[in-house]
């Protein structure tokens, strides 16, 4: 009430002040503008009650539930976000185990090929290597059955060049040990 008084007064003030001027809307000695100003108010005090009673209020309401729904938006993005985050680092986490898995998985395959090509190559190698033994084996018989072939030839060609050298048939026995000394000198 003490406001809606000093706000009368802080209307009047300037029309007492004005009451000499020459402006006719301040001229109070004029009964119209009298009344105007008490009509401007009762207008200004009945608008000052209606806002103050209930369109303030009304207007606090709404802002309160403005308040209230924009709290309620952030307190849900910051649920949203805290899940978000959260789905991130178990998807990081996620995707690292997966990461060292295939990592894992990877190097045991790769174990495995190599373990599996060492076990073939040794394999190989060793068919290689029976292949070639039997092989120099068969060349050695195929040289003794060479060499057993030639004694004859060499024994009957010894015979044929002492012959015709000196006449004379060299006896079998006596040559046979000097062809296999010939032959020992030539196979070391």
């Amino acid at each position: 009430m003490r406001r809606l008084a000093l706000a009368a007064l802080l209307c009047l003030c300037p029309a007492i002040a004005m009451a000499e001027s020459s402006m006719p809307q301040m001229d109070f000695q004029n009964p119209l503008t009298t009344s105007q100003v008490v009509w401007m108010v009762v207008i200004l005090v009945a608008l000052y009650l209606l806002l103050a009673r209930w369109g303030l209020p009304e207007m606090g309401k709404i802002l309160a539930h403005r308040d209230a729904t924009i709290e309620a938006d952030l307190k849900a993005a910051r649920a949203a976000k805290a899940a978000a985050d959260k789905a991130v680092a178990e998807l990081n986490k996620t995707m690292k185990e997966a990461r060292a898995a295939a990592q894992t998985k990877m190097a045991t395959a790769v174990a495995e090929a190599k373990a599996k090509a060492l076990a073939e190559s040794q394999a190989l190698a060793a068919k290689l290597e029976a292949q070639l033994e039997d092989s120099e084996a068969q060349i050695e018989r195929a040289r003794q059955a060479a060499l057993a072939a030639i004694k004859p030839v060499a024994a009957d060609a010894a015979v044929e060049i002492l012959l015709r050298l000196t006449g004379q048939k060299p006896e079998a026995a006596a040559l046979t040990p000097e062809i296999d000394a010939a032959y020992a000198a030539q196979a070391a």
